[in-house]
């Protein structure tokens, strides 16, 4: 939703709806600025065919610009050489193809295997074997072989690639504010699960820890929107000059991916390992529970950390001060005289922390040499 100040009216009136409804407006959020680049681009490849081109009903152009769009900011110039490679092989097959045995069911058949074969060989995007069928089953089917309705489509494709990567240069979607709220809502969700675990932890409720964990299961396809969202907007970054600017700081953005996926998988680990010395009855000493709540805390920070403006508060440097106050209390001493669930549990713990080092920037030997100091 759009920032509000607050304790706001509006601020308070989303904040009550269901969460559901929260996750579709966010979706809806973050999908209206490509939403506006197709219908752009859909109109202005119409547009661009019917009076440049002079071509009679060219329903493919602004199809074409749609799909090399699409919702997503990653590989949208892959899809346009795949959607315009894809019709030619189709248009190709198709018209050499029928032109010399005609027009049957069998034929549409082999053309299918034929077009989609030969694109299998030339390319291994997912896209050119598709459009490649479907152009070859226009010319069995609709399209007169050895007319120029067959070329017209190709054109079309050709028009609607090329109008939806220039819409997305000239109309792109900010390449880090995407990325950057994927990763702030997968390290939402992770906080408040750290925080329930603390809390069934410290009241041996063993509900409230496998409600924790399966949160932190269902977060998988969000860290591959973000990953999927941070190779978009790298993309972005090159073909639209007014983000040449942000590469340098959409790059940083990137290489927290990896150290959230690490950390997302640690923390299911350390709630699995709780939600079983839960469920045997075992109590864990009240100083790792306080060592897990605060890293919920350490969670909150990096969360804002992503959100925060270049020059805002926090920055990376103090949300490795927080993490490091945290690894102060988790030396390896603290489970000595323990059982062995809960040394594993303290041993999560300090791998957990590495990972949330690197989230704030430092590298993988010096998070490593803080958590040994």
């Amino acid at each position: 939703m759009p920032a509000a100040a607050s304790g706001s009216y509006p601020r308070r009136v989303y904040d009550s709806l269901p969460g559901t409804v929260r996750r579709r407006l966010r979706r809806l959020k973050i999908s209206l600025v490509p939403i506006v680049q197709c219908a752009l681009a859909a109109g202005v490849a119409w547009w661009i065919a019917i009076h440049v081109f002079a071509h009679p009903d060219p329903f493919f152009a602004p199809i074409a610009a749609v799909i090399s769009l699409g919702l997503g900011l990653g590989r949208r110039w892959r899809r346009s050489v795949e959607l315009v490679g894809g019709v030619a092989i189709g248009i190709l097959v198709g018209d050499l193809f029928i032109g010399f045995v005609g027009e049957g069911a069998w034929q549409i058949m082999v053309v299918v295997v034929l077009a989609m074969s030969l694109a299998v060989v030339l390319d291994d995007g997912l896209l050119i074997p598709m459009q490649a069928a479907s152009s070859a089953v226009l010319v069995a089917t609709l399209l007169p072989p050895g007319g120029v309705a067959g070329f017209h489509r190709a054109i079309d494709a050709l028009i609607g690639g090329v109008v939806g990567i220039v819409v997305a240069a000239l109309f792109p979607v900010n390449p880090a504010n995407r990325a950057r709220e994927d990763a702030a809502g997968v390290l939402l969700t992770i906080r408040n699960a750290a925080r329930s675990v603390a809390a069934g932890l410290r009241e041996g409720d063993a509900e409230t820890i496998a409600a924790a964990l399966e949160a932190a299961r269902g977060t998988q396809a969000a860290i591959n929107n973000m990953r999927t969202d941070m190779t978009g907007g790298r993309e972005v970054t090159r073909i639209s000059p007014l983000y040449w600017g942000s590469r340098d700081r959409l790059d940083r953005l990137v290489r927290t991916a990896d150290p959230i996926d690490n950390a997302v998988r640690n923390f299911r680990i350390i709630a699995r390992r709780s939600l079983a010395v839960t469920q045997r009855g075992e109590r864990v000493q009240p100083a790792i529970i306080e060592i897990i709540e605060d890293v919920g805390g350490a969670f909150e920070v990096l969360r804002e950390m992503m959100l925060a403006d270049p020059g805002e508060d926090p920055d990376p440097v103090e949300a490795a001060r927080v993490i490091r106050s945290i690894v102060r209390k988790a030396p390896t001493g603290l489970a000595v005289n323990s059982h062995l669930s809960e040394a594993a549990l303290l041993a999560e713990i300090r791998s957990l922390l590495v990972d949330l080092l690197m989230i704030a920037g430092l590298r993988r030997s010096s998070a490593l040499a803080t958590l040994r100091s």
